[in-house]
């Protein structure tokens, strides 16, 4: 994780009693998990957000982080002046903008609990790309109407909304960006909502740079399987106190799509499960650019392409660029 957001972090539980951040964690997952109302913000103040920031930040930032990365592979020029994170919160999704293409831009992040906000906005002040960056309240919804924007990101909000308030945001997202991220829990139910805001993107003339390696319907049969990914964050002290055990990191399970209207080349193919290595082979689970799915295995006689298979990743682009498949 970004070495400022993590200073940052623990330096908002300085002085915090470890148990009582850590109960206030767990009443906020299990708040999250319900369904709330959008007009009944469930941080409510500075030692709620606190805590869930401290616990959640580091995996929105390595979820949307990674997201990020598997766009820009795919739309070369697709470096955005402006950045609008929709729903942001204490703003995970812009240090990871920031952390994927260095430099200032214009940034503004929405988000409806003021707590939070002001949070976000002292956070930020350890990166200096985000020091001038808009910190506005709004209700994330129907009625909601975005400014222009090269980037919108929306992590870990649609969960929250109900299904007219998703549709009207993915409305309102399409009719602002040049390109949209999407980020959601890596859950059959995650992935869901990801498609169906997929659907909406593509019916809004935008096309997919990740991670399908199409803009066709998903060859996932509903109910049987889901689209999601891995990425991995580092346990703070809090996090094996929430959680126990005593593994330096945890893996955060995520399902996103990226779309755009600019020039994009999408991969060949997408990994869409942890790689299977065995002796003498390696098998991949692939979502390919003809609409299908399909288990490849990738063997010694293969030569380079095999040494690749064996480096490969859960969501990495298949075959790697220059090799041939």
């Amino acid at each position: 994780m970004n070495d400022p957001l993590r200073t940052a972090l623990a330096e908002l539980l300085d002085g915090l009693p470890s148990k009582e951040v850590a109960a206030a964690v767990e009443r906020l997952i299990a708040n999250y998990r319900g369904d709330t109302p959008t007009d009944a913000p469930i941080l409510r103040d500075r030692a709620d957000v606190a805590a869930y920031a401290a616990y959640r930040m580091p995996a929105t930032f390595e979820a949307v982080r990674s997201a990020l990365a598997a766009f820009a592979d795919t739309v070369p020029g697709g470096t955005p002046g402006s950045h609008l994170d929709v729903g942001g919160g204490t703003g995970a999704a812009t240090w990871a903008v920031a952390a994927t293409w260095p430099g200032e831009r214009d940034v503004t992040v929405l988000d409806w609990a003021e707590p939070a906000l002001a949070l976000g906005r002292e956070i930020a002040a350890a990166n200096p790309a985000l020091g001038n960056a808009r910190w506005q309240r709004a209700r994330i919804g129907a009625g909601l109407t975005l400014d222009p924007a090269d980037l919108v990101t929306v992590s870990y909000v649609l969960n929250e909304l109900s299904a007219a308030d998703r549709t009207a945001l993915v409305d309102a997202a399409a009719g602002a960006a040049q390109s949209v991220v999407i980020v959601e829990a890596g859950t059959p139910a995650g992935y869901a909502r990801v498609i169906e805001a997929r659907d909406r993107l593509i019916q809004a003339g935008f096309r997919i740079a990740a991670p399908c390696p199409h803009s066709a319907a998903c060859p996932i049969e509903p109910g049987r399987d889901w689209c999601h990914f891995s990425a991995r964050v580092g346990r703070s002290s809090l996090h094996r106190q929430v959680k126990g055990g005593s593994l330096a990191y945890e893996d955060e399970k995520f399902s996103y799509v990226a779309a755009t209207r600019l020039p994009a080349e999408p991969a060949p193919a997408r990994v869409v499960r942890r790689p299977q290595i065995r002796k003498g082979q390696v098998l991949l689970d692939l979502c390919e650019a003809e609409e299908q799915l399909r288990r490849a295995t990738v063997t010694k006689r293969h030569g380079d392409l095999y040494k690749a298979a064996r480096d490969a990743e859960w969501g990495d682009a298949w075959p790697p660029a220059g090799s041939a498949s």
